[in-house]
């Protein structure tokens, strides 16, 4: 089996994580039923607008795995800066494989290389497949995560 490749995804390459964004919104929006794949090229275009917003992808030869969308942003208490991941999805048939492990670690490296304190993310507390690796790969935060709703429509 080929190993997996990660790279930064650039404007010219967007159209090879549609078909991820699709699957990830309709499986974040399950009551929107059917209407997730037709967002993906909004989802896209908030992202592509975005140039604080990055995409990292993992492939295996030119098949699209998953993404991570990750920003480089000021972390005030350290005086440095540090990356957020925001989202991060595999598509199911490329899970337990390696590829959100290749993703984080990849994500790791550029963290190191742009001299970041720290690397940071939430997972929702059902997702226990996702705890299960986080818990064997990084340290748990001391704090909580919490979210005010400004719109309900746009809520999970």
């Amino acid at each position: 089996m080929p190993t997996i490749q990660t790279r930064l995804v650039s404007a010219p390459d967007h159209h090879l994580i549609l078909p991820l964004l699709a699957a990830y919104g309709a499986e974040m929006t399950p009551h929107l039923a059917g209407t997730a794949p037709a967002q993906a090229p909004e989802m896209l275009k908030l992202i592509a607008n975005d140039p604080r917003a990055e995409i990292l992808a993992a492939f295996r030869a030119d098949e699209a795995l998953g993404f991570a969308l990750f920003f480089d942003l000021p972390e005030i208490v350290f005086a440095r800066r540090c990356g957020a991941l925001d989202d991060l999805f595999v598509r199911p048939a490329a899970r337990r494989q390696g590829v959100a492990q290749a993703l984080i670690e990849a994500l790791a490296e550029i963290g190191r290389a742009r001299a970041w304190s720290h690397l940071r993310w939430i997972v929702p507390e059902t997702d226990q497949g996702a705890i299960a690796l986080y818990e064997r790969i990084a340290v748990r935060a001391p704090w909580r995560s919490y979210v005010l709703r400004l719109d309900p429509t746009g809520s999970l």
